[in-house]
């Protein structure tokens, strides 16, 4: 399991990555939180949210959970851990450029998500 100082640290670099329009608007940054956050419909606890776009109160953030990261990869190196977070934060990246451009149609990553959990919840996914 990597240190929260070393998820801090890939988040970063990960972040370094990405081109300064992506950062429009995203007042509130990208924050890293301790927490494990398990989503109100998983059964048995077998879910995590490993990154969450939020609007609130006219702020637009990203929160990555190190805790749900943990929890589902707890043998990742840091090699590992920075491909699966770049993944997880470009898919949150994906939410606030959606949202930015108010795209939320049947091909929007959001829509994708909700399909997503709709089987899952059907007993057709994970």
């Amino acid at each position: 399991m990597i240190s929260l100082q070393e998820y801090k640290r890939i988040i970063q670099e990960l972040l370094d990555e990405l081109p300064e329009a992506f950062f429009r608007e995203l007042s509130g940054g990208v924050i890293v939180s301790e927490a494990t956050v398990v989503p109100d419909y998983a059964r048995h606890n077998d879910l995590c949210t490993m990154g969450l776009y939020q609007t609130a109160y006219g702020m637009r953030q990203i929160v990555m959970y190190k805790g749900s990261f943990d929890r589902v990869y707890p043998t990742a190196d840091a090699a590992r851990a920075k491909e699966l977070l770049r993944g997880i934060l470009r898919h949150e990246f994906r939410h606030h450029m959606e949202a930015l451009a108010n795209i939320h149609n049947s091909g929007s990553l959001e829509a994708q998500d909700e399909r997503d959990k709709q089987a899952y919840l059907s007993g057709q996914g994970k």
